[in-house]
């Protein structure tokens, strides 16, 4: 059967969602069904929803929760939390409350610098391209003001405009590389269009310059696009406290346990292959604040790990050590994040989070995100070098494990009760529902 269509963007919801369901299901009612339990009541927001993405079918909707006690430089926070994964929340919470008792987290953006590049190829004395951006470099940057003069009045704008060669890598491959700050906006689209007028403006000028071949295509742009690589766009979270109060449960003692923590840092410092399970564990904290507070964490993510390879190999973004007796762990990462613009005054839950976290600025956003993945990995460190990472985490995927088992509410409330005792498994939970209903 041929399941191409034409023009299915054109169609209603209604027709697309007729049109998916006949031609993939093997029972359409039922699947539309589905579709339909997650369409919300209210129809001005369901309509809102729907306008967030093209071809929309249905919502498709995560847990939010919250993980209290937060103690961020000293004011105390509650965050909200968008995660499908059991124990995060949890972990988080539970770092969050360990910490608040020790000084909570410290956190300091240290820049807010973001990049965007104009790539173009350039058939010509690489001398005359340096003279030509010279003489030009004021009117290239002229070719942005109206789209920078609001960015400009709340302190943002185009901080650098720099040529570089590229030719060593590519042939007759240049770049103009632009560094710009945003005020409390990610900036995609302020960054995007300013390079696209510049790239506009370059093709222009060149095509006047007489130094310059008389071919019309001495100068060709390839594209015009913001990069999500923000290496000057850093945040850093830290903790301390004497070793002697770092007891992480009975029977343990701090020495013992801050050693453990910085030697399995210093694994992740190392082996590749436990930094990207390290590190996925920050990105736990990371992706479920950037989710709530509606920003882009795919863009975070790309530019979080390869901050993590830029010196060659892949390695732990944060770090412990022990200094005068004193346990120190830090985390350091690029976010490049917005409180203003996307979804921020969209998402009724966006909103709901921001106002949960103060209604914070960009900065206190990306200090508060960088405590979240620090909190993660503290936690998850933590299980790791003591109980073990399943113990708390099966506990916590109890839940999910049953619901699968399609249990009911009496055999839940029997096997919560059980496994408070007993290690969790697929098949120990198994087993237990097969002795319950015999």
């Amino acid at each position: 059967m041929d399941k191409r269509i034409e023009g299915f963007s054109k169609l209603t919801k209604k027709e697309k969602i007729a049109w998916v369901t006949q031609a993939y299901f093997k029972n359409p009612e039922a699947s539309e069904f589905n579709l339909s339990r997650y369409w919300n009541s209210d129809l001005e927001l369901q309509k809102k929803h729907d306008e967030f993405i093209e071809n929309s079918v249905t919502n498709f909707y995560l847990p939010l929760g919250v993980a209290p006690n937060f103690l961020i430089n000293g004011k105390s926070y509650t965050l909200p939390m968008v995660i499908e994964e059991s124990s995060v929340v949890a972990a988080a919470g539970n770092a969050a409350k360990f910490w608040s008792t020790r000084g909570g987290f410290q956190a300091e953006v240290l820049d807010t610098i973001k990049v965007g590049q104009i790539h173009f190829l350039f058939e010509g004395n690489s001398n005359a391209l340096r003279s030509f951006f010279k003489k030009n470099k004021a009117l290239l940057l002229a070719s942005t003001d109206e789209v920078s003069k609001n960015m400009q009045a709340r302190g943002g704008g185009i901080l650098s405009l720099e040529l570089v060669d590229k030719t060593e890598t590519i042939p007759n491959y240049f770049q103009l590389h632009l560094r710009f700050k945003t005020a409390d906006a990610m900036g995609a689209n302020f960054i995007n269009s300013c390079l696209e007028n510049m790239a506009a403006k370059l093709e222009e000028l060149a095509l006047l310059e007489s130094s310059f071949s008389s071919q019309s295509k001495a100068l060709e742009v390839v594209m015009s696009i913001l990069s999500n690589y923000v290496p000057e766009c850093l945040v850093r979270a830290k903790v301390q406290c004497p070793v002697s109060n770092l007891i992480p449960e009975k029977g343990w003692k701090g020495k013992d346990f801050a050693q453990k923590m910085v030697q399995a840092v210093h694994i992740a410092k190392h082996e590749p292959y436990r930094a990207v399970t390290h590190n996925k564990g920050i990105m736990n904290g990371v992706d479920a604040i950037v989710l709530a507070t509606g920003n882009d964490f795919r863009a975070i993510e790309a530019g979080v790990h390869a901050y993590a390879s830029k010196d060659g190999q892949y390695t732990s973004l944060s770090d412990a050590y022990i200094k005068e007796n004193v346990f120190h762990m830090e985390l350091q990462i690029p976010l490049a994040i917005g409180t203003v613009g996307g979804l921020t005054k969209l998402h009724p839950m966006v909103n709901w989070s921001m106002e949960l976290l103060g209604n914070p600025s960009a900065e206190t956003l990306m200090e508060i995100i960088a405590v979240a993945g620090l909190a993660q990995n503290f936690a998850a460190l933590r299980s790791l070098v003591t109980s073990g990472i399943q113990k708390g985490h099966m506990k916590m995927h109890l839940l999910n494990i049953l619901n699968q088992m399609e249990a009911s509410e009496k055999e839940k409330e029997a096997a919560i009760l059980h496994f408070k005792k007993h290690a969790v498994s697929v098949q120990a939970v198994s087993q237990f529902l097969q002795k319950s209903v015999s």
